[in-house]
Parts: structure tokens; sequence; C-alpha cells
């Protein structure tokens, strides 16, 4: 019987029998020999990959007719002193370009989530869980979508060990865009997949807001004239009233006698009419009209014509004022209906985004050039660029290498792991052989991208 044989791909160090793959299932014991088992992948004939930074780049994105080496599949540095799994040299227009491709071991990592709702799905700064483990918290609500910061190193090793775990395994489902069941601490539970919409508390949302409640109004205010004398969007965070915005008043809305709950902010526009929630525009209301305090007198007249909708237009009702200036609900004119559908067909749809995000730390840039620090003033230079597993990069400003990156652009099951534990995701540099020379670069590694095609390498 063989002996085992020890994988250095990662700190957790397994020895493996033959035939046997290490924790992490990406290498094994092959007759004695350690081999990885995810092939390289080339992106090829026409995949949404970046460009090589060349001198004489014309702008082409997609750059079909050229094969992409990204670092899927490309193993990994660890323990650090080793140069990259593969530097691969292919001239472009002329110019001998490099691109250095290596898996990066990242403990310091996570992702950020976009989900686009309306729904109040937990409060800011909530503990966002999946099996009762806490892997992250909801962050701001923006225009239309609220936010969420899941993983990085406090959760991947600063609590238990099942909470390292948990949160390791629902970042590498997140990022290879498989489903992730949440509950937010004192909100929602939330089904997350990448590219799909959200799942709320069951039920799958449709549309992104067109806008706030204000904005609304200033879009649609001229569909309204001559078809009712009022009309309220509900929001959560800015509720419109026609007649006193600026929009009624450029149309000539005149005054309504409408009074409203919540705060007024300028005219026309209202904050907390009323709690977050699951209901009409993000709140916590059922009964549009409840919202609304008793019409004045003085101004408001029977038979006054009122809509209130939401801002996605999925909930709206017509109403008209009775003797006593009560509203109420009646048949609604087909222009009004129509208005309604208006709003609904100028959303988007509902989806989630998925953005990894991670730090090229030191050991990671050492695989690339013997001057770590000079890689990062390539890249901010903008003579070096990066993508992660051939999607575009964004490098945030400031020191390091923190790259972030939309996992929809990548090959599937771009993202691996390691049981220490940690999240293996691969990561490019593209850059040409002259500044990569500069950089004090791995000159004696770079192969001609023929020699790297072959039957270990996946095409996608």
């Amino acid at each position: 019987m063989s002996e085992k044989i020890r994988c250095d791909a990662c700190p957790v160090m397994c020895y493996i029998a033959d035939g046997r793959s290490g924790a992490c299932d990406r290498y094994a014991n092959f007759a004695g020999e350690l081999v990885r088992l995810d092939p390289l992948t080339v992106i090829e004939n026409g995949a949404a990959a970046v460009p090589f930074m060349g001198r004489d780049w014309d702008g082409d994105i997609v750059q079909g007719d050229r094969p992409f080496v990204t670092a899927i599949g490309a193993g990994t540095t660890y323990p650090d002193y080793k140069p990259a799994p593969f530097i691969v040299s292919q001239e472009i227009d002329g110019v001998d370009m490099v691109t250095v491709v290596t898996e990066g071991i990242f403990s310091y990592c996570g992702v950020k989530v976009k989900i686009d709702t309306d729904r109040h799905i937990g409060p800011e700064r909530a503990f966002v869980r999946v099996g009762g483990e806490p892997i992250g918290h909801v962050m701001t609500g923006e225009y239309g979508s609220k936010m969420l910061s899941l993983g990085g190193v406090e959760h991947l090793t600063g609590g238990t060990k099942k909470e390292g775990r948990v949160t390791c395994d629902a970042l590498m489902a997140l990022c290879n865009c498989e489903p992730v069941t949440m509950q937010i601490d004192d909100g929602a539970e939330i089904v997350v997949r990448a590219g799909q919409p959200p799942v709320i508390d069951g039920t799958p949302e449709r549309l992104m807001r067109v806008g706030c409640g204000s904005a609304t109004i200033g879009m649609f205010a001229a569909s309204w004239i001559d078809h009712v004398d009022e009309v309220v969007v509900v929001d959560d965070h800015i509720t419109g009233v026609l007649s006193e915005h600026e929009a009624g008043k450029q149309l000539d809305v005149p005054k309504t006698g409408i009074k409203m709950q919540g705060r007024r902010s300028t005219p026309g526009r209202y904050f907390q009419v009323a709690k977050p929630g699951t209901g009409w525009g993000g709140t916590d209301i059922d009964d549009p009209l409840s919202i609304l305090k008793p019409f004045d007198p003085k101004v408001a007249w029977p038979g006054l014509r009122l809509l209130m909708v939401s801002t996605t237009g999925e909930h709206w009702g017509y109403y008209e004022l009775d003797a006593e200036l009560q509203p109420q609900s009646a048949p609604a004119p087909a222009a009004v209906e129509a208005s309604a559908q208006l709003i609904a067909e100028n959303c988007e749809p509902s989806l989630c985004s998925v953005l990894f995000m991670g730090g090229a730390g030191g050991s990671l840039r050492a695989g690339v050039t013997t001057n770590p620090v000079k890689l990062t003033k390539s890249v901010k230079d903008m003579l070096t660029k990066v993508t992660v597993g051939g999607a575009e990069g964004y490098v945030w400003p400031g020191g390091g290498i923190t790259v972030m990156a939309d996992v929809l652009g990548m090959p599937s099951n771009a993202f691996g792991y390691v049981p220490t534990p940690a999240i293996v995701a691969p990561i490019e540099f593209t850059l040409s052989r002259k500044d990569y020379e500069a950089l004090g670069g791995h000159i004696d590694r770079i192969v001609d991208l023929a020699e790297v095609l072959g039957p270990k390498v996946r095409i996608v």
C-alpha cells in the first residue's frame, strides 16, 4: 500500500492517501503524485472577459478572438515563497502581455449583497444568520435596495469554529451563484441567489421601485392631470403628495386640503408616515388611508378624486370623498388603472447582486513579483489590470489591493475553500512584459499560452 503524501496547497497541510482527495476536495493523491482536480479555466470565443491592458487597447471589452487565462483551477502559491502557478505570455496587437494567475487563500474576504426590494428586511446593523450562526450584518438602505455585508475575517476566524465554518460555506455558495437562506435578527427570512429575485418570508419579489414617493410624483405627474385631483405615493422613506409637490404646482394642481401623518420635509415630501414593514411601499400598512389625517374642510370638497399608489405600482387604490369628506373606495377610471400599470412597467426586475470582496495580501503578491509593494503601485498607476475569474475587478483606493467583483461575470464554480476556514478565489494580474520585468516579476517562470493549453484546461 502506497504511503500518504502531504499537500502544501494551504495551511491545513493534509496527509492524503492514494486515490483520495484532501479536505478541500481540490487536490488528490494519484499514484503518489499530488494532482489538482479542478482544471485550469480559459475564457474563449466571446465570453465577457476583461481585456489585456495593452498600450493600443481599442476599448473592445469582450475581445472574443483571443483566450483569457483565468486563475480558476490554477492552484495556490502557499506557503508563499513560490511564484504564481501560471505566468502566461501572449502577444496582443504587437504588445507582449503577461497574465499572472493564482488562486488566493482569502481569510480576509467577504461579499457585499444588494437586494432590490422596498420590503423591510431588518434594522440596520442587525446580524444576518445562517443556521443560527452570525455571518454578517445589514448595512445601509440605498435607492430601492437593501445592502448586506457578509463574511470578513471576524466571522471567519474571530468567532467559534462553527461560526467560521458556516460563514465559509455561505460565502462559497453565494459566490458560486447558489441559493442561501438567511435569517435577519428582528427581521425577515431571505433566500439570496445571485442574479435571481430575493425570496422574502416565502414570497419572491417582482419589482424594484421606480423611485421614492417624491421622485414617482415627479415622473408621472402629467399622467394624472384631468383624471384625479390628488395622488399620494406611499413610501417608507419619502412619501409624495401631488398637490403640494413642485411638479403639481407647475402643472397647476389646486390645493386639496389633504393632511398627512409623518414629518413634513420640503413641500410634497413626507418622512416616517408609517413604520417600516412588508406592506405598501416598504411600510407596515395594509390600509393606505391610515396615513391620512382628516382633510381640511375649508379646502377639500365632496367628490374629490384620490389615488393612493406604492412606488412599484403593485399596490394602488382609488377613492372619492363623500359628503363628510371621508375617502370612500370607488370604481377606478381606466386611465387611473393605466397610470398604476405605467409605474409598474417602469420598474426594473428585483434581483440579488453578489460582489466578492477580498484583499490581496503580501503573500499573494509575492507570487507575482519579488517586490510585492511594486505590484500595488502598478495597479494604482493602472499599468496592471486586476480581474477575478475573468470578471472586471474594482480596486478600492488606499493601501493594498482590495478588489471587488461581480460573481455573475465569472464561469461557474469559480470559488473553492480550504477548511482553515478560508475562501479560495481566482485572481489575475495582466500587464505588459516590459512592466512585469520592471516589477521584479518571476521572468524565468513565464510560459507561452500555447504551452498552457492542454487536456487539463477547461475552455468556456
